[in-house]
């Protein structure tokens, strides 16, 4: 048997086919992953009745158009849970990334418990040649896992027996805004900055001009936390649009904005930003992942640059600092940025 990599868990998955063949009954469900994993994996399958979770509008439209090219007509859908897959499925699969988010692999693993069908199989494919975290968690939730594969732990798979209680795996932190304000914000895994305030939203949200009354955006919004205390200098006049591609950290943001009694605010899943209005905004507070493509962070600055109202003020905060320099300045005609927090925020 070839050693498993993460870039042929398709390839293994159909030599293993042989062994869970019993197991592999329609319909399908595929858990996460990357476009072309994914694709691979749906190709392996003996059906087309297979739906792909994804938990992000941008993934789930990448992982669209590959399995239209490849013409595969498994179904997409998009949500903040697993969980809500609007009808249950006989086998589901889970090809782990390398290193990835250790909460987010609990929290699909519990959540695929509740998307079987009774007597349900969840499988989990592993990047790992020898594989320690997945066992004690699946027994945990499963009650049982089974390795088939002979000396190498790159395949479990476990059987839904009986019920259990819906666990959702989330934490709760404070930032405190002066000494007498401390703000409670609810975060999950899979989305920015699970747990914590980080240093880049703190250096943002420090850096910025907010009046009495301003239209903020919150662009790439996270659990919400840098529209939230924006709003608080924005007053009871002011109103606040938070932005992610990502359902759940809309969701989380929605919740956290009516937690900590924002006045006014609005809460929207997008991953092109065209359904903003054009000059509609004060204030635009960008915080895109400093380690994805840059291709987000020119999103942010041209739809950002779209939407501000003459005079407006834009704030993004970025670790890359010369290559965003380079993006600023073809965008805004300026590159001014000041460092804080190991982090530089550029405004215009």
């Amino acid at each position: 048997m070839p050693r498993f990599k993460p870039h042929d868990k398709a390839t293994v998955f159909s030599e293993l086919a042989g062994i869970l063949a019993a197991k592999l009954k329609p319909p399908f469900g595929v858990v996460l992953g990357s476009a072309a994993e994914t694709t691979e994996l749906v190709g392996a399958l003996p059906t087309s009745d297979i739906v792909c979770y994804q938990m992000d509008l941008y993934a789930a439209a990448k992982l669209g158009g590959k399995l239209a090219e490849e013409g595969h007509l498994a179904e997409v859908f998009t949500s903040a849970d697993l969980w809500d897959l609007p009808t249950p499925v006989q086998t589901l699969l889970y090809a782990v990334p390398k290193g990835g988010e250790r909460e987010l692999k609990l929290d699909m693993v519990e959540q695929a418990f509740h998307v079987l069908r009774p007597g349900g199989v969840f499988i989990v494919l592993s990047p790992y040649d020898k594989d320690d975290f997945f066992p004690p968690v699946l027994k945990k939730v499963f009650g049982k896992v089974h390795a088939p594969m002979a000396g190498k732990n790159a395949i479990f798979w476990c059987q839904r027996d009986g019920d259990r209680p819906r666990r959702r795996h989330e934490m709760t932190f404070h930032v405190r805004c002066d000494e007498a304000t401390s703000l409670k914000f609810v975060s999950r895994p899979g989305t920015f900055s699970y747990g914590r305030f980080d240093n880049g939203a703190r250096a943002l949200v420090e850096a910025i001009d907010v009046h009495a009354g301003d239209r903020i955006l919150d662009l790439g919004c996270g659990c919400g936390t840098n529209g939230v205390l924006a709003a608080r200098r924005g007053g009871v006049g002011g109103f606040v649009t938070f932005v992610d591609s990502n359902l759940r950290a809309v969701q989380l943001a929605e919740m956290n904005a009516k937690n900590n009694i924002v006045p006014a605010f609005e809460a929207i899943a997008s991953c092109t930003l065209q359904e903003l209005r054009s000059k509609s905004y004060d204030v635009v507070l960008a915080n895109p992942p400093y380690f994805a493509q840059l291709s987000i962070a020119r999103l942010f600055f041209e739809q950002g640059k779209r939407c501000l109202k003459p005079g407006g003020r834009f704030y993004l905060v970025t670790r890359q600092v010369e290559q965003v320099a380079e993006l600023m300045q073809e965008v805004f005609g300026t590159a001014e940025g000041e460092e804080r927090r190991g982090y530089v925020v550029f405004h215009a």
